[in-house]
């Protein structure tokens, strides 16, 4: 596969699990990929790098081509992102993929109720493991046609377009 004359995008992937973070960015590497990964570990600081808040204020190049969301984690769980993202203007054109342990089926039609991409449950086995990412990462940086518009630094975001930095959050005091 040529991927020297790809424009590649950042891939966000927010996840908590400092092993699945390795094991997902090792998969990546395969394919060139794991250097155009934003990682964050938690829901709050996914939020925060979407809307370019805290310290990601000063980030650069644009939106993701594709989210890949853990759900449980701490602050702010993957289906708060998920809904989030989904609800915004801005940020509901960028493909979500859930990528987690939970096979329970109330999970998986929750995330699809709210606009998930796809549903794919992280294998144990490590080599499962590392070839279902490689085939998402390639599928989504390569393959898939990402929509034309995404939101780039100097594009101002109204302040009445960002939602509570942790919804969540204030929900649950």
């Amino acid at each position: 596969m040529n991927t020297e004359k790809t424009e590649l995008k950042n891939i966000l992937l927010i996840e908590d699990d400092l092993q699945d973070v390795e094991l997902t960015l090792t998969a990546l590497e395969e394919h060139h990929l794991a250097n155009r990964v934003a990682v964050v570990c938690d829901g709050a600081e996914a939020l925060d790098y979407l809307y370019q808040r805290g310290k990601f204020k000063m980030r650069g190049g644009g939106d993701p081509i594709v989210v890949l969301l853990d759900n449980k984690m701490p602050k702010v769980s993957g289906l708060e992102v998920l809904k989030t993202m989904k609800a915004d203007e801005h940020l509901r054109i960028i493909p979500v993929v859930a990528l987690t342990s939970s096979r329970q089926e109330s999970d998986l039609l929750e995330f699809y109720k709210h606009g998930v991409n796809a549903y794919v449950v992280k294998p144990v086995d490590f080599s499962q493991f590392t070839e279902v990412v490689k085939r998402l990462g390639v599928f989504w940086a390569f393959v898939n046609e990402p929509p034309p518009l995404t939101r780039m630094k100097d594009t101002p975001i109204q302040n009445n377009d960002i939602p509570a930095p942790y919804p969540a959050l204030e929900a649950a005091e």
